[in-house]
C-alpha cells in the first residue's frame, strides 16, 4: 500500500464521520420539529397535571388521596398529598404502560416508512454516510426521544408536585426515610430507567417500519404489538412466556425505591431490552440493507 492511500484513509472516514453525524443532526432535528412529535410531548406533560390536580381536588378535605382514600390508582398515588415528590413516581407509573410506549411507538413506526410514503427515503440515502448509519440515526433520534418523553413526564410531574402539594423527606417502600436530595436524585434514575425500557420496543418498532411504506400502517402495526403484548402479560395461563415479553418488568423501577435498592428485576429488564433491541435492531438492519427503495 502507497504512502498516498494511507494517507486517504483517515481523510475518508473524516468525512464519513461528518456526514454521519450530520444525518444524526437532521434526523433529530426533523423529529422534534414534527407537529406530532409536540403533540405527544404535550399530552406527556399534561398528564401529570391532570393528575395531580384530581389528587389535589379529591383531597381538599383533608383525605388520602386515592379513590375512596384508600389509596388506589396508580402505584404511590396514595402518598402524593404528602410528599409532591411522588407524583414523579404515579405519573411515570400511570404513563409508562401506555402512554410513553404509544408516542414512542409512532415515532419509531414511523421513522422509516414515513421517508418511503413521503418520497424523501432515497433522497436521504444519497449521502455518503450510508443505509447503516442513516439506520443508525433513525434509531438513535427515536431513542433521544425515549429519554426527552420521559423527563418531560418527570419535570411536568416534579413542577405540579411542588405547586400543589408539600414536598419533604421520602418514605421508600421498605419503610425508611431519606432526604428530599437524595429522592430527587432516585426520580432521576427512576426516568432513566424507564427511558432504558423503552429501548428493546423501539427497535421492534423501527423493525417494523422497514417493512412497509406506509407510515400510518407502520405505526398502527407498531402500537398494536404494544397492546397484544400488554394482553399477553396479563393473561395467567400465559405465565410461562410472561418474562419474555417486552413490557413484563417495565415497572421494576419502582425496586429503586427500596432501601437497599433491589437490583434483580431491573437487571432482567435491562437484559430483556437489551435481547430485543440486538434481534430487532439486527431484522431492521437485514431489512433496510436489501430494501428496494423505489420512491
Amino acid at each position: 500500500m502507497s504512502q498516498a492511500e494511507l494517507t486517504a484513509g483517515p481523510a475518508v472516514r473524516a468525512p464519513r464521520r461528518l456526514w454521519a453525524l450530520g444525518i444524526l443532526r437532521s434526523e433529530l432535528t426533523t423529529t422534534f420539529r414534527r407537529w406530532r412529535t409536540v403533540a405527544l410531548l404535550g399530552v406527556l406533560a399534561a398528564v401529570p397535571v391532570l393528575i395531580g390536580i384530581a389528587v389535589r381536588i379529591e383531597t381538599g378535605d383533608g383525605s388520602e388521596g386515592g379513590p375512596g382514600g384508600g389509596g388506589g390508582g396508580p402505584a404511590f398515588l396514595s402518598q402524593v398529598t404528602n410528599n409532591g415528590l411522588f407524583l414523579v413516581f404515579a405519573a411515570l407509573s400511570a404513563t409508562l404502560p401506555v402512554f410513553l410506549p404509544m408516542a414512542v411507538g409512532v415515532i419509531a413506526g414511523d421513522s422509516v416508512a414515513g421517508e418511503a410514503s413521503g418520497g424523501t427515503l432515497r433522497y436521504l440515502l444519497v449521502a455518503p454516510a450510508g443505509r447503516t448509519r442513516l439506520l443508525l440515526a433513525k434509531y438513535a433520534s427515536v431513542l433521544v426521544f425515549c429519554l426527552v418523553a420521559t423527563l418531560v413526564v418527570a419535570v411536568s410531574a416534579l413542577a405540579a408536585g411542588a405547586l400543589l402539594f408539600p414536598v419533604g423527606e421520602v418514605t421508600t417502600i421498605s419503610g425508611t426515610r431519606i432526604g428530599f436530595g437524595e429522592g430527587l436524585l432516585r426520580a432521576g434514575l427512576i426516568a432513566v430507567a424507564v427511558a432504558v425500557s423503552l429501548v428493546g420496543f423501539a427497535a421492534l418498532g423501527l423493525f417494523i417500519s422497514t417493512l412497509t411504506d406506509s407510515g400510518i400502517a407502520a405505526m398502527a402495526a407498531t402500537v398494536g404489538v404494544l397492546i397484544t403484548a400488554q394482553i399477553l402479560d396479563t393473561m395467567p395461563q400465559l405465565d410461562g412466556i410472561h418474562p419474555y415479553l417486552f413490557p413484563h418488568y417495565w415497572l421494576s423501577f419502582t425496586d429503586l425505591l427500596r432501601d437497599p435498592v433491589y437490583w434483580d428485576e431491573m437487571v432482567r429488564n435491562l437484559g430483556l431490552q437489551a435481547v430485543y433491541a440486538a434481534v430487532f435492531g439486527s431484522a431492521a438492519w437485514a431489512r433496510f440493507t436489501t430494501k428496494d427503495i423505489s420512491v
